[in-house]
């Protein structure tokens, strides 16, 4: 028999929402599905290495825009949710979801370092009985080719003592709509009981899962996923030049295609990717195929156009200065939005930094305002969100909108700035032959 008691009376934990939870990485992820188990009933450990951050949920006070204040205090001020930096909790848990993050080095390979610590950490701790879930996103075979291995290496067998699977994340940060609690969870375990315990996990604290033949194909899924968004933006994008090039309008060819009510799925181009998924995770599966020797044509393709847009869009912000017989070097620019997304905080991988770097490159004197994003890092120091004023907008040369946040008066915009180049169609309701428009000649 693959697994006896120690299957049983974890099982018979979950029903009774007795089990002790850990949640290894209080970010993005992390943190709102800690809060989705203390709702369902569980007692939930918040571990993070950054003791600031530990610090900082102690106190109530979040830092994922998902998570409001009030929505973290009520668990923290009861206790059903212990932030902690103490490793040594581990050995208490039940169950653990590892969600710390997974980036890629300098030469675009994955980095899998947070979870090669991660499960180090459990290996002191692991005892029988626990059930260990990833969910950072990461290439195909890292459930059971690096995890398994490093906690089987303790004596203990998978299936029998304890249980591993891989239920990938599926955060949408800033979805009004979807959220942990009504997203779908896939389930794939390296067994089938360990399928079964990481499925009654979840399914005491989200709405619905879905649970499939292995970890490697859960692992799949999410890659898909995410491919699926980066080939089709990528498409998009270079949609967006050729329609520059030919002098046609591709917001507007977007909404006519959108009236088909099949075979279309409307995508939309920008100054290019950001967030910790798109731009990342599919090279995780590229890097992978490698290791086969195979080419991702398809991935690499769309990565390329998509790693290039914010050169296309300084290059487009050069020629509309010279059309108006200003040169990019010592213009004014203003830069509208640095988040990757809009409505979020969130600058991971924003190709905004990008178009600041390649615009102060060439010598542009460069500012930038998002209300969501008060500083960032920027070289040796910080760059701080200038105060959006008439006096701003006038005085620059050219103003960049490179993420639509719905706090901005676009019409407001319009009637105090020279040129404005817009990235993302924010302007669409407006008709002036200062507005100039991505992918719309």
């Amino acid at each position: 028999m693959e697994h006896g008691n120690t299957f049983k009376e974890l099982l018979q934990k979950l029903e009774d929402k007795t089990a002790i939870v850990c949640v290894m990485g209080m970010g993005y992820v992390g943190l709102p599905l800690a809060l989705e188990f203390c709702r369902a009933g569980y007692f939930v450990y918040g571990y993070d290495i950054n003791e600031a951050r530990v610090e900082r949920l102690k106190k109530g006070n979040s830092y994922v825009d998902d998570v409001k204040n009030e929505d973290l205090i009520p668990h923290i001020d009861s206790g059903r949710l212990l932030p902690t930096a103490d490793p040594s909790v581990l050995a208490r848990c039940d169950c653990i979801a590892i969600a710390v993050p997974t980036p890629l080095n300098k030469t675009k390979d994955p980095d899998i370092s947070y979870i090669l610590d991660a499960c180090e950490k459990i290996k002191k701790h692991l005892h029988r009985g626990m059930l260990v879930v990833l969910e950072s996103t990461t290439y195909p075979g890292t459930t059971e080719e690096v995890v398994l291995p490093i906690l089987e290496s303790t004596g203990f067998k998978v299936g029998v003592d304890f249980f591993l699977a891989f239920s990938p994340e599926r955060v949408d940060p800033g979805n009004p709509v979807y959220n942990v609690h009504n997203t779908p969870k896939i389930i794939g375990g390296i067994t089938q009981a360990c399928t079964q315990l990481a499925s009654a996990f979840y399914l005491g604290a989200v709405e619905r899962i879905h649970p499939v033949s292995s970890a490697k194909t859960a692992e799949m899924v999410k890659l898909l996923e995410n491919t699926f968004r980066e080939i089709n933006i990528g498409m998009v994008n270079e949609m967006a030049i050729m329609c520059d090039l030919l002098k046609v309008d591709i917001w507007e060819i977007i909404e006519a295609a959108k009236t088909k009510p099949f075979g279309f799925m409307p995508f939309y181009p920008g100054p290019g990717l950001g967030g910790h998924c798109i731009p990342i995770d599919p090279h995780y599966l590229s890097w992978k195929l490698k290791t086969v020797n195979y080419y991702a044509r398809f991935i690499e393709l769309a990565g390329d156009i998509n790693s290039n847009m914010p050169r296309y869009v300084v290059r487009k912000t050069m020629e509309f200065l010279n059309e108006v017989k200003k040169p990019l070097k010592d213009s004014n620019v203003v830069l509208l939005g640095v988040a990757y997304k809009r409505d979020v905080s969130d600058v991971r991988e924003s190709p905004a930094l990008d178009v600041l770097e390649l615009l102060e490159e060439k010598g542009a004197k460069v500012v930038y305002n998002d209300p969501y994003v008060p500083e960032i890092k920027w070289k040796d120091g910080v760059m701080r969100s200038v105060e959006l004023t008439e006096e701003l907008l006038e005085n620059a040369d050219i103003v960049l909108i490179l993420t639509d946040h719905r706090v901005y008066d676009y019409g407001w915009i319009v009637e105090h700035s020279q040129l404005i180049f817009d990235t993302r169609n924010a302007t669409s309701g407006y008709r002036s032959p200062r507005i100039k428009r991505l992918g719309a000649a």
